[in-house]
């Protein structure tokens, strides 16, 4: 007996084993008597709903599937197809694409006439010749099937198939809703077949096969033409050779059988057979045909790049951001609902407020400055005053999965609402606030407080009542200054020179504490990064309660804005594929306190970073003004250092998000460091971002105010203590004194215009303090 022929399998991997033909069983046979009833009965429904809706000879099945079919509602319409998003920086770069669908959807002569024909061809050649229903594929299949005792072809038309993948489409992401919209049932056809009779009715022929173009799955993530032409051949569908055309048209039936990566040779002889029918219907020259099967696959393959962790430059977290506003922010859905449906169906092109060259100069800073694999991290965001957008906003830690390679998608620049942790304590980062409710409750910037070295938390007045001290005497219920030489009085200027924590707590006990927060709250700090409410407790004024980098850099672009505040802002315009606009958040600021205010505060940060200041170091290359106020917390645990030129403000914090890592004897950026300060931690760090990223900016001076140095009348100063920092110490008036950072006389004199005598400058010191005190 002569050796029965092979058919080829389509996948080459497998070893074909001739198989003797298996004799039926009275069960099988059963079993293919039952398929050739249901395809009677289909083809009776057909006859019975669709040509003869008044003939009663049909049987009973045929009537009921008939009723059934009449039924069902006609009101199929196509939901919108997802597509991918675009997110592109302040230049029109593309930082990343992201989708829950990789598609991108095209016009009709967007698409090669190659690949219409060539799908047309493979999967339904009389579509431009049959209604809804190909009755003679109907009954060429049933012929067939029952010859074969198997369902061995299908009768669907081209539209049929698009009424199928719709209803995947709209099951989204929920595994049983695709079983249900894949099932094969009568009802299921019946369905189908409805649907499709009213798209006739509705659309052209050209109309449903654009659309079916768009909405179909060629595998490997690509859903559309336009997506899997790109996949597979790094092209728009515009541009596909008859070759290509005819591989891609043929991967439609089985994806993955014919993956043209996977499977090659099963892939090229799928891609022929295509060709074949385009020959046999007559839309290809037999030349043609022999020219295209000669030429080889030519894959050009893409991976699929989806997601913020694709986004260049360490802008996934930035990328992340505009993910979570999206998402949360009204203007973009009245529910939360609304607003995921609107970034899972995508197809939009967003805008952002990214510069592409500040977030370069801030990523070189905090990767060149802090090692990936130190033990400590840094992040740092900037924000440009008077319009609250975001201009850049990096880590030291990468964007992504891998822990092993010190990865992560926690962004450590926000909050946790917004994708990030549960922030840092600012330490003295957070002391202007204090300042700035003081001034605007009345008090002059020449304000004086006894400041002893170490006092009992006073009593103080809160929103809705008064805090009491329990433990007043003990180690927890009292506040010490950092230095046993730190001893009063002290007016503004040297407190905040020197972070005198005493001076601060006495006048959050003048204004109370609701004053405090208040003022917190008008900056933009209305809660803790973890979403906790501010407590209102007098260590609030000494920064212990954890907020983000986002935050405290809008806190000082406030300042800069001279009083107004604005509301971080991440994206400027959003278009949809179509170029039609999606209403945005337009730029929201307020005036939050007087310009007076801010101009005093702004010159008293000006004499940290100036001769006296414990940020004297931090000038930038360009020796332009600026503006800032270090911070460290306790056990060095977070370092800060928040600052500003006139249109541009910055925050670096520096520190181990999770285990809390002292920063002494510590080894940062290949530097060896025996204590970490603002100033020598993340200072350097802004420094360098800053130099870089203000270099095409012109320079804006603050307007700035004369405060008079203090005067010392105390005769027995000299054994009580002037510390370095403090005005010269005499036994009378010293009207020529001189505080080691004072903005108020040369050569410590900011530059920029001069405002009626309100304010002073100050700088700040950093150290050891206990619980509650983070100077």
């Amino acid at each position: 007996m002569p050796p029965k022929s092979r058919i080829p399998s389509p996948d080459p991997g497998d070893t074909w084993v001739p198989r003797p033909r298996r004799r039926e069983t009275p069960l099988g046979m059963l079993r293919h008597a039952a398929g050739y009833l249901g395809s009677c009965v289909l083809g009776g429904v057909l006859l019975a709903g669709l040509l003869l809706p008044a003939a009663g000879a049909v049987g009973l099945a045929a009537k009921s599937g008939a009723e059934s079919f009449q039924n069902i509602p006609d009101d199929f319409k196509a939901p919108p197809l997802t597509q991918a998003t675009q997110i592109f920086d302040a230049k029109g770069g593309l930082i990343a694409k992201v989708y829950e669908r990789d598609r991108t959807v095209l016009t009709a002569d967007q698409m090669s006439p190659l690949i219409r024909q060539a799908q047309v061809d493979i999967e339904d050649a009389r579509f431009y010749e049959h209604g809804a229903v190909d009755l003679k594929g109907v009954l060429r299949a049933v012929t067939k099937n029952a010859e074969s005792g198997a369902t061995v072809q299908g009768a669907s038309t081209l539209t049929q198939q698009y009424v199928k993948n719709v209803n995947v489409e709209m099951a989204g992401d929920d595994p049983v809703a695709v079983r249900e919209a894949q099932r094969k049932t009568l009802g299921r056809k019946i369905q189908e077949l409805r649907y499709a009779i009213k798209l006739e009715e509705d659309l052209t022929k050209d109309q449903i096969l654009t659309n079916y173009l768009n909405i179909t799955f060629y595998g490997h993530q690509a859903y559309g033409i336009e997506a899997a032409s790109q996949r597979y051949f790094s092209k728009s569908a515009r541009e596909l050779t008859l070759p290509e055309a005819a591989m891609l048209a043929g991967l439609v039936q089985n994806p993955s059988q014919y993956d043209p990566k996977l499977h090659p040779v099963a892939a090229r002889k799928r891609r022929d057979t295509v060709i074949d029918k385009m020959v046999e219907n007559k839309h290809i020259t037999a030349d043609q045909a022999a020219q295209a099967k000669a030429a080889p696959l030519g894959l050009d393959y893409k991976e699929p790049q989806n997601g913020c962790i694709t986004a260049r430059a360490g802008m996934g977290f930035f990328c992340d951001y505009v993910r979570h506003v999206v998402k949360q922010d009204p203007v973009y859905g009245k529910s939360a609902a609304e607003r995921k449906k609107l970034w899972d169906t995508g197809g939009l092109n967003i805008y952002t407020t990214l510069d592409p060259d500040k977030q370069a100069a801030a990523q070189n800073a905090v990767s060149t400055k802090v090692y990936v694999s130190d033990p400590v991290s840094a992040a740092m965001t900037m924000v440009e005053p008077g319009t609250g957008k975001i201009l850049a906003m990096a880590q030291t830690r990468p964007y992504g999965l891998a822990k092993e390679q010190n990865q992560t998608v926690v962004n450590l620049n926000v909050d946790a609402a917004m994708g990030g942790g549960i922030g840092f304590q600012p330490g003295s980062n957070f002391k202007p606030i204090v300042a700035a409710a003081a001034l605007e409750a009345g008090l002059p910037p020449t304000q004086r407080y006894d400041s002893p070295n170490r006092m009992d938390w006073p009593t103080m007045r809160t929103c809705d009542g008064t805090w009491k001290n329990l433990n007043k005497g003990t180690k927890d219920g009292t506040i010490p200054n950092e230095s046993a030489r730190e001893v009063g009085p002290y007016e503004l200027k040297e407190a905040m020179a020197l972070s005198v924590n005493t001076y601060f707590v006495q006048m959050e006990q003048e204004i109370g504490l609701c004053a405090v927060k208040q003022m917190a709250n008008k900056l933009g700090v209305t809660g803790r990064a973890s979403g906790d409410p501010l407590q209102e407790v007098p260590a609030l004024g000494l920064g212990t309660q954890e907020v983000s980098p986002l935050t405290m850099a809008n806190v000082y672009a406030t300042f800069a804005a001279r009083g107004s505040h604005c509301a971080p802002l991440a994206i400027n315009r959003i278009t949809t594929v179509d170029g039609k606009d999606v209403p945005v958040s337009p730029v929201r600021c307020d005036q939050v306190m007087s310009q007076d205010t801010a101009d005093v505060i702004n010159t008293v940060l000006l004499g940290v970073t100036e001769k006296g200041g414990t940020a004297r170091d931090l000038r930038l290359d360009d020796d332009r003004q600026i503006a800032g106020k270090t911070g460290t917390t306790d056990e060095k645990k977070s370092a800060w250092f928040t600052g500003y030129t006139g249109n541009l403000a910055a925050s670096v914090w520096l520190g181990s998000p999770g285990t809390k890592v002292p920063m002494r004897n510590i080894r940062i950026g290949g530097q060896y460091q025996p204590e970490v300060f603002g100033a020598t931690g993340p200072g350097p760090i802004w420094q360098r971002a800053m130099s870089d990223a203000v270099r095409s900016m012109p320079e804006q001076e603050f307007t700035t105010v004369h405060i008079p140095d203090p005067i010392r009348r105390d005769p027995g100063c000299g054994a009580s203590g002037g510390s370095p920092g403090q005005a010269t110490c005499v036994g009378g008036t010293n009207p020529g004194s001189t505080n080691p950072g004072s903005a108020g006389t040369p050569p410590g004199r900011p530059r920029g215009t001069s405002a009626p005598a309100t304010g002073q400058s100050g700088g700040n010191s950093s150290g050891t303090n206990p619980p509650g005190a983070n100077p």
